[in-house]
């Protein structure tokens, strides 16, 4: 499955990239780059730039993952969970490529409700992220990386399993609330409280345990 996610991967940066070559004659000079809190554009950029910037970073980061694995010393090595490695990259490519996707319809076809969309691409990003988290090993790049956690193999494991469980919480939770009819403001706020909360809440969960573990004394 590893060779399938790096090249789904790699297929999906040349798949933004050929869009915006394909639609850059139809996009005017300036286009759309930022919204604000309420859905609307308050952000422009020149197309000569602005069509292949998400082409350009995405093309960056499949650099870079390609190369921490051989950075990682030894003892944080990438190698025993390679295939979920390949597997978040995916994800975070696809969801890096859907946000490209919602910049290239806005700046065709003109303003657009961005703020559903978008909330429901970051929550099924960190859903399918959460899914897959506890598989993650200590480590310098993916994961829940707090000092407690790269301190302890124990709480490495536990913490990032909490994340997981976090993470495809607040898509379980999110999703659905994006489907009913309630102010753009309200959503982007429950959503983004769900976001902190599965974020923040490992990594003080990491300290408390960690603490817990010290004394004990099997730290």
């Amino acid at each position: 499955m590893i060779r399938t996610y790096v090249i789904l991967s790699v297929l999906l940066t040349a798949i933004a990239l050929a869009a915006s070559l394909v639609l850059y004659p139809q996009l005017p000079a300036k286009i759309p780059i930022h919204w604000n809190i309420h859905g609307q554009i308050d952000g422009y950029g020149d197309k000569s730039w602005g069509a292949f910037l998400m082409p350009a970073i995405l093309a960056g980061l499949m650099l870079l993952f390609a190369v921490l694995p051989w950075l990682s010393p030894k003892p944080f090595a990438v190698d025993s969970f390679r295939e979920t490695y390949w597997f978040i990259v995916l994800a975070i490519t696809g969801g890096m490529v859907f946000i490209h996707a919602l910049i290239l319809r806005a700046a065709v076809a003109g303003p657009i409700d961005i703020t559903r969309a978008l909330l429901a691409g970051v929550l099924l990003m960190f859903g399918l992220i959460g899914n897959v988290l506890g598989k993650v090993r200590r480590n310098f790049w993916i994961g829940v990386r707090t000092p407690w956690t790269l301190a302890n193999e124990r709480v490495w494991n536990d913490t990032n399993r909490l994340a997981g469980r976090l993470f495809v919480a607040a898509a379980v939770v999110g999703l659905p609330l994006l489907l009913l009819p309630v102010h753009q403001l309200a959503l982007t706020i429950v959503v983004f409280i769900l976001i902190m909360i599965a974020a923040l809440g490992p990594v003080i969960y990491s300290l408390v345990l960690y603490k817990r573990l010290e004394r004990r004394g099997e730290v």
